[in-house]
This record gives structure tokens, C-alpha cells and sequence, in this order.
């Protein structure tokens, strides 16, 4: 009879009955009298006597390491009651009764029939699906049978086991250059027992089960599976103490499912959201020990056919315990493809907008990456079709994107008074909202939580319980245990954590706090002095931040100009800048360089004196700037050095060395290769590169050329041009080149000061071992 109590529905039932009667049963359970009273006077979580009784039987569960049904009459013989007793027990025997039928199995014709009711209500329920849109309070369908826009899949990426937030989108933008989309059909075809599907937020995971679950209900798919259950990690969070897949498939398929023993049937289970699992880090680390069942049951389902979805870093982390697994595939959604973003724009934008909207996409680099990501598309086609003016540079930055989106949503779909964002952002008491939304985003952010309690927020805001239009960009989740909370959008949240920083949060508590690293682009990106920006209306939050008037000073005082009038703004987004040239200057990578041209890009910054403080430093510390060049760069990182060197060059400055691995380049590569051309010191080639229309004017000091097997022709039209320039040449030859002869002629003529020449293990440096 024990069994019974683990069951979920059975716990429900008898809380029910205990009512009132719950505190004296807990006394007799041997909880802990302060645990009890607790519950009783928590009126919020616990309205209810049958939730109060739930919540008493769970402290049971949780401190007893053996709770019997009999330890429970007793309990109740105690108060005494023996009306509840013969009712709690004819409960038990009625649930023992059917568990002990529902472990004999079921026959092939019930199991035909639960297979078509699962068919069925597949085909009913999740024919259609909530556009990812701005977190819309009533989302439009997306009919998935008939209207299933192309997602692109491809092998997973290399495990980030740390990577969340900004880390991840960054991955995610670098893997958009190089991947070759695998077909649907050849995927799901194929049985494998385990699949793991990873992806950033709001890139479609969710969209490629519901595709895969309509697929099985119409045999498409999975031919040979039985049953197929679809399981939501955000709702079973909510049953925390059940013990077993039987136990857990009642509760979400009661209705369709009976006499199931699922382990004599062939059955796959698609999990979704995995990275929104509570206990997510007990799960993928079995080592850990967790007092909760459900942990186990999720486990368990590890031996039967399944899929699991979820952010990448959560898939990275889980794919660890697979390690001896075989038959497992892991792939990664890129979102929509190029016909799938015409089709959206096609069929979800007004058309007297659709000409902006693809001008938007075509000339913004970040609105060009992000397209493919249907959350991004989506915000972007809805604000731009809403909006009365916009130009194709709302988009300029990542931060201008994320900023558009959160005023959108603030505007239509929480204060919804048709109020214009100036007016909206003149109020007072709408700035005090938004700073405790983002002070509560900033909080979770801080120790990469997704799922929180009422207790937690109340933390952060006293008065969390008058302020219930924090919901919507907030998500009240209620279950019979209380309520959780999450962000609506994860985007959402790491964008007010980035706001929260900027207004609350002095230079130097952010440089030290390593957990907003990933947030400091967008954190420079907030101090974009720009009066055409929505981004003014998020950086005067908070009036008492004003901790940089001894900073200013400081600075003041290096300026050899003491008419130079410096404002807390530059002055903020100097000391952050600062901070990372020093990295440089310690570290001296390519990645350092490439994050401060981002933060730099994102701020949209001239080269103010406070810049060309922090530029003439690095010059003297380490001799120059560097801007590399290769395959593995994104477009939007490109644009970020274009922006850099465009201001670096025209203040007369010269860059210490270009790097190019890469020989067929974009138009926005085209243009940074031409501009750090007319004024660097050093060129270093791994490729050759030749475009038409171009030719190189301005004097370098060293060409280094790598080792690269290449024609007499190709040599003269790509790399000739470059060494007439030089005055110092660093060649490097593949031992298979038969043209040396020419080289040697060729540098004869030129202007060449010095020069090393490295060709079948021998190394020439003066003309004269040139003619032996």
C-alpha cells in the first residue's frame, strides 16, 4: 500500500480530505512544528486548507526517509478521527487497487487505441502554434501542418559548457557563416534512439517537435513507434515528487492513457525545454544527489527512444552523461532559412511596409543576422509594420534591437494607452517600473536562473504584489504546489539585466563582476549619446546614480586641454573601455581586440579625447591595433571593425598589422581590407586575395605571405601589387611552387629594403643567395 503515496493524483485526493485537519496530522508526522506554522499563516501561496494539507504532506515526504501508509493512520487515529481514517484508506485501497491492475499491461488493441487518441489529440491541440512574436499577450497561430517554414539543421556545434546569454548568441553568429543544412526528412527517417536538439532562444526548437509530433500522428515518422508523448519541462516542474513515468503520464495523459505498463510498449518521449528544468544541473550530473523523485523519473526515460530540446549550453552539458551511447544524433537549429525569412515577410508584413522591412534586412548587419532567429524576425516585422516612422538604421546595433523590442512591448502590450514611447518614458512612475524589472532581471541573471519562487522576488521588490503589470514581461506559472515565475522571453531578460547595470551600477562594480561580461557590449551600447535612439530613454532610470564626479576630475586632469568638457557618459563608457585596452595590453588576443571594437561599435562613440587617451596607450604599451580578417568572422563583427578603423585611420592614427585568411570576401570585408590598407604598418597574408576595381596606392613596412601552393599567375595579380610596396618582405613558399626564379627577379626590381625568403628548408635573406 506504501506505493500509493508517491502517486500525485493520490496525494492530491488526500489533501483534499485532510482539510482542516492538517496541521494536528503534521504534528503526529513528527514535522517540525515552525515548518507547520509556516504554512498556516502563508495565505498567499497557500489560500486554500487542501494546498495547506498538500504543502504539509510534501515537508513529509521531503524530511521522512520512509513514509508508510501506516505511519499516516496513525497520524490520524491521534487527533482522533475515524470517519477521515475510513475514508482516507477506502481512497488508498481504490488507487491500489487500479495500480495493481494497471501493472498487468494492456493488450495490442489498447494499445492501438491509446496510439490513435494520442494521434488524435495531436493532431487537435498542436496543429497549430503561438508565434514567437514580442511576447504578445494573445499570439497569432502558425499553422504547422500546411504553413511549416524550413528551419535549418545542422550538426550540433562544439560543446560550450559555460556558455549562456550573450556567449551563446555569439557562438550562434559565428556558426551561421559556415554550416550545410540537413534535410528534415533525412533526420527524423532515420530511428535513432536518442536525439538531442540544441539551439538559442526563440530559434525554433519548440516549432520542430510540434512539426515532428503532427508527423508521427499522420505516419509520417517513426513507423515503428507505438507511443509518442510530448513533454513540457516548465510544467513538470510542477510535479516534483512523482516517482515514475507511469505516475507522470497519468497526470498529462490521463485522459487518453489506462493500464499502461509503458515498459512493455515501444515508446519515444520528446522533452522540451530542457534548460528549464529546475533541477537541470542534478539531472546532467548524476554524481549529485537530489531529494526529489521527479529527477529520477527523467532519468529514467533516458532508457526508452527520446528527444530532448533545450539552449545549447544545456544540451552541451546534458550529451556529457551519453558517453558510451552509440545511437544518439545531436543537431542545432539556425533558425529559418533564406526562403523561410522571404515567406515570413511575404505573408506576416503589411504591404506598404514590406519594402522597408527588407531594406531593414538588407542594409542592417544585425538585423541581418538576427533575421533568421523567428523570435528577432518576428519583433522586427511587427515593430516596423507598427511604427509610424522608421528608417533602416532602428537597427544599427545589437543593443538598438533589443532596446526596439522591450519599448515595443512596454508600449503595446503594457501600458496600452496608445501614448507615444516619449510620453511613456515622461512619466516617473513608468521608470520606476521599468528599473524594478530590470533589477529583478539583473538578480536572476546574476546566478543563471530561469525559474524563481514569489519568495525570491519579493526579495528584490517589497511590493511585488501590488505591481501585477509586472506580469507579461514577467510569466506567472500556477500549479497545485503554488506559483513560479520566469521571464517571458530570455532575450528580454538579459537586455534588463544590461539596463539595471548601466543605471545602478558604478564602471568599476561592472568590470569586476565577471558574470556581466557578456553584457558589457550592450552595457557600452546604452551610453550611445544618439538623440534619434530609443536607447535615451533607458539610461536616466535611476536619478541617484551619480558616482563618477571624483572620476571626472581624475580625467579632467590628465587632459593637456582643461577647456575639454567631459560628461558622466563618456566619461563611463571611457573607464569600461580602459579597462579592456588594459586587458589587451596584458593578454594582447585577437579576441580581446575584437571585443573592444564590439563594446566600441555598440556604443556608437567617436574618438572622443577620452578614446584617443585609451588608443595612445595601447600605441605606446604595445605598439598598435591589429584587425584580422578570416572565415570564422561574422558579418556584424566586421561591421564592428570597419566602425573602429574607420575613426582609428581618419585620426591620422597608422593600425600595427592587418591579418587576411580568407580569400573570397563580402563587400563589407572588401571595404575594411581597403581602408586599414591606406594606413598599417604591417600585412600578413594566409591566402591569396585579388578583387577587381581596386589597387593598392599606400607604402607598408613588413608583407609577411604564408606558405600557400599557388600559381605564377595567381602570385603576380594577388600578392605582386602588395611586395612592390613593402619595404620589408617576410615570404614564405610552398616546396611545390616552380616559379622561384621569377619571385627572385621580381623582388630584384623592387624597392625592397630587406627581405627573408623561406623555400624548400632553405632560407634566403640578401640578392646574392638569390642567384645561386
Amino acid at each position: 500500500m506504501d506505493e500509493v503515496l508517491r502517486n500525485p493524483v493520490f496525494q492530491i485526493k488526500l489533501s483534499e480530505l485532510l482539510g482542516q485537519d492538517w496541521f494536528k496530522i503534521g504534528i503526529y508526522l513528527n514535522i517540525e512544528q515552525r515548518s507547520l506554522e509556516s504554512i498556516k499563516i502563508d495565505s498567499i501561496n497557500f489560500s486554500k486548507q487542501e494546498c495547506k494539507a498538500y504543502e504539509m504532506l510534501k515537508k513529509w515526504f521531503n524530511f521522512d526517509e520512509k513514509p508508510t501508509f501506516e505511519k499516516l493512520k496513525l497520524a490520524i487515529l491521534n487527533i482522533p478521527k475515524m470517519d477521515l481514517l475510513k475514508e482516507v484508506e477506502d481512497l488508498a485501497s481504490g488507487f491500489f487497487t487500479m495500480s495493481s491492475y494497471l501493472s498487468e499491461g494492456v493488450s495490442k488493441t489498447d494499445l492501438s487505441r491509446m496510439s490513435a487518441e494520442l494521434k488524435q489529440y495531436y493532431l487537435k491541440y498542436y496543429g497549430k502554434i503561438s508565434e514567437l512574436q514580442p511576447l504578445l499577450k494573445a499570439p497569432a497561430n502558425v499553422d504547422l501542418m500546411n504553413k511549416f517554414v524550413d528551419l535549418c539543421i545542422v550538426d550540433a556545434a562544439k560543446p560550450q559548457m559555460d556558455a549562456v546569454f550573450s556567449v551563446e548568441r555569439k557562438e550562434f553568429l559565428e556558426k551561421q557563416m559556415h554550416y550545410t543544412p540537413i534535410p528534415y526528412s533525412e533526420l527524423f527517417m532515420n530511428e535513432k534512439s536518442v536525439i538531442l536538439v540544441s539551439g538559442i532562444a526563440g530559434i525554433g526548437k519548440t516549432w520542430l517537435l510540434r512539426k515532428c509530433l503532427l508527423d508521427w500522428s499522420n505516419d509520417l515518422i517513426w513507423k515503428n513507434v507505438e507511443l509518442v508523448f510530448y513533454l513540457e519541462c516548465r510544467r513538470i516542474n510542477q510535479y516534483e515528487n512523482i516517482f515514475s513515468i507511469n505516475d507522470l503520464l497519468s497526470v498529462f495523459y490521463k485522459d487518453i492513457i489506462s493500464n499502461l505498463n509503458i515498459s512493455i510498449t515501444t515508446a519515444l518521449f520528446l522533452i522540451d525545454g530542457l534548460d528549464e528544468f529546475k533541477y537541470f544541473n542534478e539531472l546532467s550530473n548524476p554524481n549529485l544527489k537530489c531529494k526529489y523523485p521527479i529527477v529520477n523519473v527523467l532519468a529514467e526515460i533516458q532508457n526508452y527512444k527520446h528527444l530532448v530540446a533545450g539552449r545549447v549550453y544545456a544540451i552541451d552539458q546534458y550529451q556529457s552523461i551519453y558517453k558510451d551511447h552509440s545511437d544518439m544524433l545531436t543537431i542545432q537549429i539556425m533558425g529559418f532559412n533564406k526562403n523561410g525569412i522571404a515567406n515570413y515577410v511575404e505573408n506576416h508584413v503589411k504591404e506598404e511596409k514590406k519594402g522597408i522591412v527588407n531594406a531593414t534586412l538588407k542594409e542592417s548587419p544585425i538585423a541581418k543576422a538576427m533575421a533568421s532567429v523567428p523570435f528577432y524576425l518576428s519583433s522586427m516585422c511587427k515593430i516596423i509594420s507598427d511604427s509610424k516612422e522608421i528608417s533602416t538604421i532602428s537597427f544599427l546595433t545589437m543593443t538598438d534591437l533589443y532596446a526596439n523590442i522591450f519599448l515595443y512591448f512596454l508600449q503595446k502590450h503594457i501600458i496600452k494607452n496608445n501614448e507615444m514611447i516619449y510620453q511613456i518614458m515622461g512619466n516617473d512612475s513608468n521608470k520606476t517600473y521599468i528599473l524594478n524589472i530590470c533589477k529583478i532581471a539583473y538578480e536572476l541573471f546574476l546566478v543563471n536562473k530561469i525559474i524563481f519562487s514569489k519568495e525570491e522576488l519579493q526579495t528584490f521588490i517589497g511590493d511585488f504584489d501590488k505591481n501585477e503589470y509586472f506580469f507579461g514581461f514577467i510569466e506567472r506559472i500556477e500549479t497545485n504546489l503554488g506559483c513560479y515565475y520566469q521571464f517571458a522571453h530570455l532575450t528580454i531578460m538579459e537586455f534588463c539585466a544590461s539596463v539595471y547595470a548601466y543605471n545602478c551600477l558604478s564602471s568599476d562594480e561592472i568590470m569586476t563582476n565577471e558574470k556581466l561580461k557578456s553584457c558589457l557590449s550592450m552595457i557600452c551600447g546604452l551610453s550611445n549619446a544618439s538623440q534619434n535612439s530609443l536607447l535615451k530613454f533607458l539610461v536616466n532610470l535611476n536619478p541617484s546614480k551619480s558616482p563618477y564626479k571624483k572620476f571626472i576630475q581624475f580625467i579632467m586632469n590628465l587632459f593637456k586641454n582643461p577647456s575639454i568638457k567631459a560628461n558622466e557618459k563618456s566619461i563611463f563608457l571611457y573607464s569600461i573601455l580602459d579597462r579592456l585596452s588594459k586587458s589587451i595590453i596584458k593578454g594582447y588576443s585577437y579576441d580581446e581586440f575584437n571585443f573592444f571594437y564590439e563594446c566600441f561599435y555598440e556604443s556608437q562613440s567617436s574618438f572622443t579625447d577620452e578614446i584617443k587617451l585609451i588608443v595612445d596607450e595601447l600605441n605606446k604599451r604595445r605598439s598598435g591595433w591589429t584587425i584580422w580578417i578570416d572565415d570564422g568572422k561574422t558579418s556584424y563583427a566586421t561591421s564592428c571593425d570597419n566602425y573602429f578603423v574607420n575613426y582609428y585611420i581618419k585620426s591620422g592614427r597608422k593600425l600595427k598589422w592587418l591579418g587576411v585568411n580568407k580569400n573570397i570576401l563580402s563587400d563589407e570585408e572588401k571595404n575594411l581590407l581597403i581602408r586599414c590598407s591606406t594606413n598599417v604598418r604591417n600585412v600578413s597574408f594566409y591566402h591569396p586575395i585579388n578583387f577587381e576595381g581596386w589597387k593598392l596606392k599606400d607604402k607598408i613596412e613588413v608583407l609577411y605571405i604564408s606558405d600557400y601552393l599557388i600559381t605564377k599567375k595567381d602570385f603576380e595579380e594577388n600578392f605582386f601589387p602588395w611586395i612592390n610596396l613593402c619595404e620589408e618582405l617576410d615570404l614564405e613558399l610552398h616546396d611545390d611552387i616552380d616559379f622561384f626564379k621569377d619571385i627572385c627577379e621580381w623582388i630584384r626590381c623592387s624597392n625592397i629594403k630587406k627581405f627573408k625568403i623561406r623555400y624548400r628548408r632553405k632560407d634566403f635573406c640578401n640578392l646574392d643567395e638569390l642567384t645561386l
